[in-house]
Formats: C-alpha cells, sequence, structure tokens
C-alpha cells in the first residue's frame, strides 16, 4: 500500500484533528481515513448545534 497523496501541511492538521501519529496517517487505508473524516464532521457538526442552542439559552430576551 503506498502513503496517501496529501501535502505536508494536510496531512499534519489532520494528524492532530484525529489524534492518531503523522506516519499512522500517512500509511491509513484511504477507507479508513475517509470514515474517520465522516465521524469527525458529524461530532463538529453536533457541536455547533449544541453550543448555538446554549447560546440561545444563555442569553436573555430582550422584550
Amino acid at each position: 500500500m503506498r502513503p496517501l497523496q496529501i501535502s505536508p501541511e494536510t496531512a499534519q492538521k489532520l494528524a492532530k484533528q484525529l489524534n492518531v501519529p503523522l506516519e499512522h496517517l500517512m500509511h491509513m487505508p484511504q477507507h479508513i481515513l475517509l470514515q474517520k473524516l465522516a465521524e469527525l464532521a458529524k461530532s463538529a457538526e453536533a457541536d455547533s448545534k449544541t453550543g448555538t442552542a446554549a447560546e440561545a439559552q444563555e442569553k436573555p430576551k430582550s422584550e
């Protein structure tokens, strides 16, 4: 299996976001990487929705 064809900057950012060593990321099968990216996107979406809801509850409504 050949390493992923991504730039070094992208690899560093992905390794940090996915919390995996850079070496593991570069030799990770593409389908596994795509699955992890989908999970990351789903959790980020859930965080943004809960963050927005929490902000709305914290702000008092002006009447």
